[in-house]
């Protein structure tokens, strides 16, 4: 699996703008290699959000990130944060899930 990560400082308002912005796009858009999107807010600072887009691998993270689709929905996000992401791409090397626990 291949992830982005994204840290975002949030305009006033924005944690409702963002859930908004993020179910827009969860009925009318399906990815080729998405799995899956967390968005989180941090304890110590709320207008600091972050954001983890996992894939299936580099190749359709990156050929995601090359549409015309996914350019106008980076810009439309924009409108909703102080300034542009800090991104932090990287490949998962071990995940652990509840499930994969024995006797859980």
């Amino acid at each position: 699996m291949y992830e982005t990560v994204a840290r975002m400082r949030r305009k006033p308002g924005g944690v409702a703008w963002i859930r908004a912005w993020v179910d827009a796009q969860s009925t009318r858009r399906t990815v080729a290699g998405w799995i899956s999107t967390i968005i989180y807010q941090s304890d110590e600072n709320p207008n600091v959000v972050r954001m983890t887009v996992v894939f299936e691998s580099r190749e359709s993270c990156h050929a995601t990130a090359a549409t015309p689709v996914q350019d106008y929905l980076y810009h439309q996000m924009l409108t909703g944060l102080e300034a542009p992401p800090e991104w932090h791409d990287k490949e998962s090397i071990s995940m652990m899930h509840k499930s994969d626990v024995r006797g859980a």
